[in-house]
């Protein structure tokens, strides 16, 4: 009995070390292969019925998937990436002069601020205001540009995890349905947690992908129309921006649309003003309440707080693939409470009582 313990301990350490020592070995691509795992369970259905047209020849129906992908998702969003940082670069280049022009040319802002009580003892130090308005939205240039240049050397780094990605998928297809055995097999859970954090995984990715990358690209193309119509320099990438701002609850694209409705008031551009509130603020604004239950259904059943805070900090730990991947890993945390919840339920205290004031205490 001693000898069979010291086997099976003995058996665990070895298993934990050497798969940390594979796993950081692997680090650097183990995004690549959680998105193709992510791709694979998102597009089975397709090289399912793929499958079954070409009389059962998974290998080639794995091959036509992977294609499709390169040419309908990745190809498009190569040129949008192009078309994105030309015209960010451009915008951090003529932001400054154009702010100067702004303060310095006589505007509907100048005739409000003439306006203000104390304006005559505020216009001596005007020039030294301009000047220090002018240096801050240089830094801020600067600092636009130089970022782009830090995004723009990724860029190689990006391609190369995408070949991988690619790569990892076509084996995923292939043969993922065996892989995945394998892994819940390898699971010290019982069939029904397995099934079940598995479904919630499956559920809140999909949700994400249809729900907040759908309607980010919907909110962005009309938001980024509106800014062409408006005459807004860069309507490309602002609009890929408020695609991004989107995943934010409650407040989304207004973050980007908002402040050029401000300042098209302050010039006196009533016309761009009234484009941005139609198209940004009813149409795109709305389409969150409207589209969204159609697409995503009841699939994540999570609060608006884990959705926001699981997008938020997807964001900061993993990039924009935290968009993603913070909602899954929030699911995946409530799941998992959940299934301790039933599992140490024995041992657990029943809570009837929360916080509720009793009628007998009085204020001190």
């Amino acid at each position: 009995m001693k000898q069979a313990l010291v086997n099976k301990t003995t058996l665990l350490c070895l298993v934990i070390m050497i798969s940390a020592l594979f796993l950081s070995m692997i680090h650097q691509f183990l995004m690549a292969i959680f998105m193709a795992g992510l791709f694979t369970a998102m597009v089975m259905p397709v090289h399912h019925r793929l499958t079954d047209k070409l009389g059962g020849k998974e290998t080639l129906a794995s091959l036509l998937t992977v294609l499709g992908i390169i040419l309908l998702v990745l190809t498009p969003l190569a040129i949008l990436i192009t078309l994105v940082v030309t015209q960010a670069i451009h915008i951090g280049q003529s932001v400054t002069p154009w702010v100067q022009t702004f303060i310095n040319e006589p505007t509907t802002l100048t005739v409000y601020l003439e306006k203000i009580p104390y304006y005559q003892e505020i216009h001596p130090y005007r020039d030294i205001i301009i000047q220090k308005a002018g240096e801050l939205v240089g830094i801020v240039s600067t600092f636009l540009i130089n970022s782009l240049s830090s995004f723009t050397k990724l860029t190689i780094g990006a391609i190369f995890s995408s070949v991988i990605m690619l790569y990892v998928m076509f084996y995923f297809l292939t043969m993922g349905d065996l892989l995945l055995q394998k892994i819940l097999f390898s699971l010290p859970l019982d069939d029904l947690n397995e099934q079940r954090l598995l479904s919630r995984f499956t559920s809140v990715a999909r949700a994400t992908i249809k729900g907040t990358l759908i309607i980010g690209i919907m909110q962005g193309t009309i938001c980024g129309v509106a800014f062409a119509i408006a005459g807004i320099d860069g309507p490309v990438f602002w609009g890929s921006l408020m695609a991004v701002m989107s995943v934010i609850p409650a407040v989304g694209t207004a973050i980007v649309w908002f402040p050029a409705l401000i300042i098209l008031t302050l010039l006196g551009d009533f016309t761009g003003v009234i484009v941005l509130a139609i198209l940004c603020g009813v149409v795109a604004g709305n389409l969150d309440n409207l589209v969204r239950p159609r697409l995503v259904g009841k699939d994540t059943e999570m609060h608006d707080l884990f959705v926001l805070f699981g997008t938020l900090g997807g964001i900061s730990m993993f990039g924009l693939l935290g968009i993603i991947i913070g909602p899954i890993i929030a699911a995946l945390f409530i799941t998992i409470w959940e299934i301790y919840g039933v599992v140490f339920k024995d041992y657990l205290p029943d809570v009837k009582v929360v916080l509720k004031k009793r009628q007998d205490d009085e204020p001190v």
